[in-house]
């Protein structure tokens, strides 16, 4: 960036990922683990970035950015084992476009490697000192309850006392806390881990902390309404969620399931403006905590500001909606 010129938000994540890709080349040997690492958007690394930038105000040393950026590696490590194990449990056949890992080399090569992953972002961690590799293993262990939370779901999960199973709102909460879980909580830990790899303390790192899960919650939430938009949630959330809720299974090719597609035909405009109304409150808490008086000024909090919003309206441009 040449000097005197504006800090964008678009060009410091353009240089920053410029950075942590280099980083993953210098540190990952292993060339099937480099691979899977391919074409990643590294949102979690960048944001990890960002709030480093912020607590540092850019005025940290090369050498404690280069740290910095290496703590990034531990975390796009863990996001991409999640996903490698995710894609097994969903029985997805297809990530980014391409074949899932464990259809190319079947599902013993990806957990396996789902695990050698996180081993190599824990070392990573490790080595960035005790608080951050306390945050890895907790961060994980929240995801893994995530999972095992939806893997689970089922009428105990949602009944309240007399109330009937199928309320809406208790569906919907249940839901929350499964992404709250599974994704924000891993925004969260980056942005928090950022704040940490520049020596901050105190309520910075709560603040921070607390903007990256409405960032994970408002951008997940904008990945599922894409994903319905596009038809491809029916498959892959709708069904398995009514089977596990009904206790039986429902083929793709059923009467009960041309049923399903029709109502969420019918009510796709409520359904889209529920998940608009919800994408924008995470969105606007995310830039509320992003303005505190706690965070120092610099030209980054103005990104932090802008940070929401970007991040979010690059899922939703996909079905062209803009928060």
């Amino acid at each position: 960036m040449m000097k005197n010129q504006p800090l964008m938000l678009s060009n410091f994540f353009e240089i920053t990922k410029e950075d942590i890709e280099k980083k993953i080349s210098s540190t990952i040997s292993d060339k099937k683990i480099f691979a899977i690492l391919k074409s990643g958007k590294r949102l979690r690394p960048l944001l990890a970035q960002l709030s480093f930038k912020v607590c540092t105000g850019g005025k940290e040393t090369p050498y404690q950015y280069q740290r910095s950026i290496e703590g990034t590696v531990s975390i796009e490590l863990a996001h991409t084992a999640s996903l490698l194990h995710d894609d097994i449990i969903d029985q997805d056949k297809e990530r980014r476009g391409k074949p899932a890992f464990y259809i190319k080399e079947g599902v013993p090569n990806a957990l396996l490697n789902g695990h050698k992953m996180l081993a190599i972002g824990f070392n990573i961690a490790l080595s960035h000192g005790e608080q951050i590799a306390r945050l890895y293993v907790d961060t994980w262990s929240e995801i893994l309850c995530g999972e095992l939370k939806e893997v689970n779901f089922n009428k105990d999960n949602v009944k309240n006392g007399t109330n009937e199973l199928s309320t809406k709102s208790k569906i919907f909460n249940e839901y929350n806390k499964i992404i709250n879980m599974k994704t924000a909580s891993l925004f969260s830990s980056a942005c928090k881990a950022g704040a940490i790899e520049a020596d901050a303390t105190g309520v910075i790192l709560t603040i921070l902390a607390d903007y990256g899960r409405e960032i994970g919650l408002a951008y997940q939430l904008a990945d599922d309404l894409v994903d319905l938009e596009k038809g491809e949630m029916i498959d892959s959330v709708v069904v398995p969620l009514l089977t596990r809720l009904e206790n039986k299974k429902i083929d793709n090719d059923s009467f009960k399931l041309n049923i399903i597609k029709r109502k969420l035909a019918k009510n796709s405009s409520k359904i889209k403006q529920l998940y608009v109304e919800e994408i924008k409150r995470h969105v606007s808490k995310a830039e509320k905590l992003s303005k505190s008086d706690i965070i120092p000024p610099s030209p980054y909090k103005y990104l932090l500001t802008d940070a929401p919003a970007y991040i979010t309206n690059s899922m939703l441009k996909e079905i062209n909606i803009k928060i």
